[in-house]
Formats: structure tokens, sequence, C-alpha cells
């Protein structure tokens, strides 16, 4: 740190390794791996899991990424991260050097050099280094970067009051980009930085509809009274893997918990009428919605859905084959 009237030196190769050092932090004891196509492998050093800044991801937010886990030596749902992850890049003309299949190869040995069976997952495609413009062309080619992190507990686990949710005064992004994974993350950035300023564990956004889009990172729905769970229609929200994997396994709650599952528009009333309000996300897996907007979402308790759904995600995540990735 750079105080007061000190020297600010020129730092070279031969002084790196002694800078370098330096910077490692507590919280980097979280991070087990990270491959990098730039340098062509995988290291286990936090001292060593860095970005080109010339690569246009770091400058433009040019770039797209995936989050999932590895649970109990699997991970969970990978091939539809990898599904969307191609999406997101498609949309962008993104494509990782090393193919797709060589990108789940890269995944899998990322996972297994950093040793845990339980972890997280951040997978990234970037226009790749090669200036400071905004033009893409000047790139010398797109490059992937995997980080190999400590997993958080869900939600639920450290929370089991359940959550406080208020509406975000940040707008939602254009449909076209919603449905994008990309690295531009700013108005999440925001909305998270509105909800830990405002006191809340989540915010919700609304499109200029009124109707509920999605938090920072999660995606939202309610149950009626009646028994239907709703989430928002996919025209501007991000498809989330865990929504769309919560909502096969809420099918199977037809006919008991539930009447319905499905898509619609749900506005800010019927949030205050719903008799349950739920999160769903990679990290968060099913969260329930305590109050909203200061108000009690149903009895302002977890309520029977969102407890359910929370049991089979977590039963799913650790015994359905067709979903798990072996890793060790």
């Amino acid at each position: 740190m750079i105080s007061g009237n000190r020297r600010i030196v020129v730092i070279g190769r031969e002084q790196w390794d002694r800078v370098i050092r330096r910077r490692i932090r507590p919280y980097h004891a979280g991070f087990y791996a990270m491959y990098s196509s730039v340098f062509g492998g995988i290291v286990k050093d936090p001292a060593l899991m860095l970005v080109p800044i010339d690569d246009h991801m770091v400058h433009r937010g040019d770039g797209v990424f995936e989050v999932f886990k590895c649970v109990d030596g699997a991970i969970y749902n990978l091939d539809a991260h990898l599904t969307r992850l191609r999406h997101s890049a498609s949309a962008l003309a993104l494509a990782p050097p090393c193919g797709w299949d060589g990108l789940r190869r890269i995944v899998i040995a990322a996972v297994r050099a950093g040793g845990r069976r339980d972890c997280n997952i951040h997978l990234f495609v970037s226009r790749g280094p090669g200036g400071f413009t905004v033009n893409p062309y000047e790139s010398e080619g797109c490059q992937v970067y995997v980080a190999v992190v400590r997993a958080r507990p869900p939600f639920m686990a450290e929370h089991p009051e359940g959550a406080a949710v208020l509406s975000s005064s940040i707008p939602p992004k254009p449909a076209e980009w919603a449905r994008i994974k990309s690295c531009n993350y700013l108005p999440n950035v925001l909305m998270k930085k509105e909800a830990v300023e405002r006191g809340a564990d989540f915010v919700a956004g609304f499109d200029e509809r009124g109707c509920l889009t999605e938090g920072a990172s999660e995606n939202m729905g309610i149950v009626t009274r009646a028994g239907d769970l709703v989430f928002p229609r996919l025209e501007r929200i991000l498809a989330g893997t865990t929504m769309l994997r919560v909502i096969a396994l809420a099918r199977r709650l037809k006919g008991g918990l539930l009447r319905d599952v499905g898509f619609g528009d749900i506005r800010r009333t019927e949030i205050r009428r719903a008799a349950e309000m739920i999160i769903v996300g990679t990290s968060v897996q099913v969260a329930a919605v305590r109050s909203f907007d200061g108000r009690p979402v149903g009895s302002g308790v977890p309520g029977p859905v969102s407890i359910r759904l929370n049991r089979l995600l977590e039963q799913e995540m650790r015994e359905n084959r067709k979903l798990r990735t072996p890793v060790f």
C-alpha cells in the first residue's frame, strides 16, 4: 500500500517473487486451483492465480461465465452449465481455444487438482488479451480460466429463519442481455450492493410493467395460496440451471403440496398474497423468504414447499447419477 511520501518503486523480475508473496491474504486459503489457457496449465498457489489486465474480459466485461458445484466428489449438472455457457458464448462470438469437449476435460482436471470433494467452480471464456480499446478484434484469441474455490454453505444452513427481501431500485437488463450470462455484471453488483446497504438478504428486480424479474444472482418465484409454484417468464430473466431443476423436482409434488408448476407474470400484489416466496440458485440452493418489503410472506416462516424442494435438491445433487460427473 502506498501512503504519505513513500517512494513508488519500479518492480523488476528479480523482485517479483518476493512482492507476490506479500499479496497472499487469509481468504486465499479457499482458492484451491486455477487453470489458465494463457499459461497453459493449472496452478495451486493463489499468488499465481492471475488474469492479464489487457484481457478484454477485465477492462470491457467481454466474456461469459458459469458457476457450478462439485458435491461429494462429482460435479452437479455440468452438462446444463456447459450448454448455457455455449449459448452465451455464441451470442458474443466467443469459443474456447480448447474446443467444447476439451473444456469439459479441463474443468474436471482443475477440480481434481484442487483436491476437494466439495467446492465451487467458476468457469470463464474471455475475448482474450491484446490491447485496451473496445475493439474485440485486437484480441489475440479467446481464453479460458477455471477457478476452483471453497463452497459456501447454502443460505438456509446459516439462516434457517428464511430471507428478508426488498424491491430493488436497479433497472432490469434488456431482454436480450438478461438471457446471456456475460461478465458485464454491473447491474447485478449494484443490486447486491443495494441489498447489503439496506440490510436485506436479497433484493428482487422488477421490470417496467411491475413484474418480478430476478435477484442479483438468483431466480425467485412464489407459491400461490391455490398451490401453484410460479416463476417469472423466461423472456426477461436468465434461465437458471437450478431453477429448471427445481421446477422438474416440483412436478413430483403436484397433487400434494402443489396444484401446478409453471411461469407467469408476478407482481408485488401477488407476492404479498402468496403462501410462500422462494429463492433458488447454485449457491443459495432453495431458500425460503420470510418477508418482502418489510411484510411477512405467508406465515412469516419457511413454508412446506420450500422446505421440501430444498431437501429434494440436496438429495438429487448427491444421488442423481445422470446429473453427476465423477471427479474423484
